[in-house]
């Protein structure tokens, strides 16, 4: 493993191949389970981005007249070489992020439907025909790619999240300006080598590394048509409107508190079961991972002993080594912040049951925060309001159904949410009920299949589109409706009045 005087300096992707560009300001990546310092990023000044930008609209006339069959087949091969390599980029994940090995093969799997689904794309594109509108007179609607777009992507899923934007963009005929989290940049440069494997002309894909500069470039640039982001609520907003202030389409997913709502008639097991896995999978640093357990009537003691019983067996460690559960967090203030609530926890009148910084205590090295468990955590307090994103699940004692709907519908998030019970009735009110985005029933992380759209309500989205899927279809491109004739010349007349279908 490299260290802080070994480190490797991380390049961007411009017109299709790999550039190093003068930087003025940079940033370390870091091995979270080592706690040392692997690489370096240059981040790219406004010139890098502009550079970028321009190789994806020299690319775009071209691109977009490339037929729908080549476009798929270029996708058809991306999806075989990262099928063929999917655990080279599963490392080069639990590498720079710290989640398990078989997390991150997850993860890629999950990145692999986006590209499959896009290789549908002729079927994707189709547009409609009505023959005879009026008398000689056709109308059709046809699809068309918006031009260069781009998509800011987070740390926690550096493979996936990417590919989410990437695939249904380039496959509609638009040229990609992506910009990954500078804390894990290598899988972007992965993904870009692999697209040019399989075909992808240069400068269709580009990826620049960089902070605020490359962000706010992207989006008051000109050129740049539509963006993308995933973040915290308060930059999503103000990605929202500053993108749309200049005249982009814009689609940015905020922050989340999903809560899980445990009947009394719940299978127990398989509530807890799923209680520490969606709590505490890739260290809670999943924007669709269960924070909030409502635990109804009597099922709360029984449960949160199941719970407590699981995470004892539950090991923290590297991410490469098979008998770990659960690895690191992404930096070092990232784990204290997270930390930091479980003191604020009990200021605030809840019990911590158990205390993850515990286990963390027998780390030497690494971001590590074992599992934590925080019960009698109530509305208002800070466990509760704040995002942790990090592994600590908190439970809210409700005294019914009513009781902990209410509380999933007041809240500032509608990411996800799940409910575990038996009662068939009451799972199907509860999907009519709650004001949420993604629903699961007795199932606790509920990702949309890559043939549906993936977004939340509420603070969890700005924007009018969900990602990928059929959403994703629309959001890169702009319909277009043609009204046709092919009159016979001696029938022509000037006609002053409004057309009518006749």
């Amino acid at each position: 493993m490299a260290t802080a005087t070994e480190t490797k300096a991380i390049s961007h992707w411009i017109g299709g191949r790999a550039v190093e560009r003068p930087a003025t300001t940079g940033g370390d990546v870091w091995n979270p389970a080592t706690g040392e310092v692997i690489s370096h990023v240059p981040f790219a000044t406004v010139a890098v981005v502009d550079e970028a930008v321009a190789a994806a609209k020299a690319a775009f006339p071209e691109w977009r007249q490339t037929p729908l069959a080549r476009r798929a087949e270029i996708l058809f091969k991306v999806r075989a070489l990262l099928d063929e390599r999917r655990e080279k980029l599963a490392r080069i994940l639990t590498t720079e992020n710290g989640k398990t090995l078989p997390d991150a093969m997850g993860e890629v799997a999950r990145g692999l439907e986006n590209v499959e689904f896009a290789c549908g794309v002729p079927n994707l594109l189709k547009g409609g025909f009505s023959e005879g509108a009026s008398r000689g007179v056709d109308v059709y609607q046809i699809r068309q790619p918006l031009g260069v777009v781009a998509g800011v992507t987070p740390f926690n899923f550096p493979a996936m999240v990417p590919l989410w934007r990437l695939s249904n963009a380039i496959a509609c005929g638009n040229c990609f300006v992506l910009k990954p989290s500078g804390k894990v940049p290598s899988s972007s440069l992965f993904i870009a080598e692999l697209f040019a494997e399989a075909g992808l002309p240069a400068g269709v894909l580009n990826v620049v590394m960089g902070d605020k500069v490359a962000v706010t470039r992207l989006l008051e640039h000109p050129d740049v048509k539509a963006l993308s982001f995933v973040g915290s609520t308060p930059v999503a907003r103000h990605f929202y409107e500053t993108g749309t202030k200049h005249g982009k389409r814009v689609q940015a997913l905020g922050g989340a508190k999903n809560h899980m709502l445990v009947l009394p008639d719940a299978e127990l097991d398989a509530a807890a079961d799923a209680a520490v896995s969606a709590a505490y999978g890739a260290a809670g640093e999943r924007c669709m991972a269960i924070s909030v357990v409502l635990a109804v009537g009597a099922v709360a003691d029984p449960l949160i002993a199941a719970i407590e019983k699981r995470i004892a067996a539950i090991k923290v460690g590297s991410g490469f080594d098979a008998s770990t559960g659960m690895g690191p967090l992404i930096t070092r203030e990232h784990r204290d912040r997270v930390a930091g609530f479980l003191d604020a926890a009990v200021e605030d009148g809840a019990k911590v049951v158990v205390d993850g910084r515990k286990d963390a205590a027998t780390k030497e090295n690494g971001f590590f925060l074992g599992a934590s468990l925080v019960d009698h955590v109530k509305p208002g307090t800070r466990c509760y309001d704040a995002e942790i994103f990090g592994p600590v699940l908190s439970v809210v004692r409700v005294k019914s159904y009513a009781e902990g709907l209410k509380i999933i519908n007041e809240n500032a998030y509608g990411n996800g949410t799940a409910i575990f019970t038996r009662d068939g009735g009451a799972a199907r009110q509860f999907q009519f009920d709650v004001e949420v985005g993604m629903v699961g029933v007795n199932v606790p992380i509920p990702v949309p299949v890559s043939y549906y759209s993936f977004g939340g309500w509420k603070s969890s989205l700005f924007g009018d589109l969900h990602m990928y899927g059929p959403d994703g279809i629309q959001f890169y491109t702009r319909s277009k409706v043609v009204t046709s004739r092919w009159p016979d010349p001696t029938t022509s007349k000037v006609d002053l009045g409004f057309p009518q279908n006749r």
